[in-house]
């Protein structure tokens, strides 16, 4: 089995690398036309789109790993089978249990792999790609977020933000105005901000402390309109969408949801999604076992590859949404995080048992 395992691992880490290298080319190549449309604003030049194409990389290593073992392990099961190899170890004694035995092995370093990218490389990639972008299309913002908050500059005007909700909304803003000499003029404290339109937001339950050379005046205000050149899209830099972010980040954040009594079913969703994923890279592998009953005059690899193209685009569409509906309707995070994952364990079981009842 020693023997049965190395070359399989050959095999299959071989054509993983290939199928990666393939669908990582061609999601760059798309974020690059995507990114050519807003070349030539601001000082978003061709080396900045580069540079930003770069750093989409991880996530996209990130995202299509269990798409990748599925088609690498199917084309390298495929291509045995063809070959007749599968069939020796078979009659040789090798069971379907210690097949999956050996797949299991193979898949281990795959899933340190995928889990310290999840963790540790695209969460931070991503976050500079999206800084590096605002910093070359918009100059007149700045922000850093701290313990209080975020912080963002804007013109003559430095503006905390405590939270930004998930529908572009913010929440305990403090706006600090300054006069062309750098003199304190008014301080603004917004309960709630809405996102009108570009250069505008709606500032609910105001209170405005303003400082001349009569004194200090408070005045409260039920509302008032906020010309500044924030967006939601700048303050999202600072705070990654859920499904970008580490493990951690989320279980902190859910953490400080659940204290302040919000929902967080999205980024609870999110957690166990990321705790859940790197092993979904074995029941890929799973999956893409039955394939090796293929026979030649069952039809070429090209169709097992297009077969195994089709069922990773839909468990990783079908991820998507199950989380999206679980977000939306309140199911239990745990189950909504797994269920995709579940059924394609349950398909891939089921496909082993016919191939060995045939």
């Amino acid at each position: 089995m020693k023997l049965l395992t190395r070359y399989l691992a050959r095999e299959i880490y071989g054509s993983v690398v290939l199928v990666f290298a393939a669908l990582l080319m061609l999601f760059a190549f798309l974020d690059f036309i995507h990114e050519l449309s807003v070349m030539g604003y601001g000082k978003y030049s061709l080396g900045y789109v580069v540079v930003f194409v770069v750093l989409t990389i991880p996530g996209h290593i990130y995202e299509l790993f269990p798409v990748a073992v599925l088609i690498g392990t199917i084309v390298a099961v495929v291509q045995m089978a063809a070959r007749s190899e599968l069939t020796i170890y078979r009659v040789s004694g090798a069971s379907t249990m210690q097949m999956l035995a050996a797949l299991t092995r193979i898949a281990l370093p795959m899933i340190m792999i995928s889990f310290l990218c999840g963790e540790f490389v695209a969460p931070p990639a991503e976050r500079m790609a999206q800084k590096l972008r605002l910093r070359a299309l918009n100059t007149q913002v700045s922000l850093q977020a701290f313990r209080s908050g975020v912080w963002v500059k804007d013109e003559y005007s430095f503006v905390n933000v405590r939270s930004v909700m998930p529908d572009t909304s913010m929440s305990d803003i403090e706006i600090y105005n300054f006069d062309d000499t750098f003199h304190l003029k008014t301080i603004v404290h917004a309960a709630h901000a809405i996102y009108l339109q570009p250069g505008s937001w709606q500032l609910d339950s105001v209170i405005q402390t303003s400082f001349d050379k009569a004194g200090v005046s408070i005045q409260t205000l039920p509302g008032q309109t906020w010309q500044s050149a924030l967006t939601p899209g700048i303050l999202s830099v600072m705070l990654v969408v859920p499904e970008q972010m580490s493990a951690y980040d989320l279980y902190q954040y859910v953490s400080h949801l659940k204290e302040n009594k919000q929902q967080s079913a999205r980024y609870e969703i999110a957690m166990w999604n990321k705790l859940v994923y790197p092993f979904a890279l074995l029941v890929m592998m799973v999956l893409a076992l039955p394939f090796a009953s293929y026979q030649r005059r069952a039809g070429g690899v090209s169709v097992m590859v297009f077969m195994g193209i089709v069922l990773g685009l839909v468990f990783h569409f079908a991820g998507r949404l199950v989380a999206s509906l679980g977000s939306l309707n309140d199911w239990q995070p745990f189950l909504s995080a797994t269920a995709v994952t579940g059924i394609f364990l349950l398909v891939g079981t089921a496909m082993i048992w016919r191939a060995e009842r045939r």
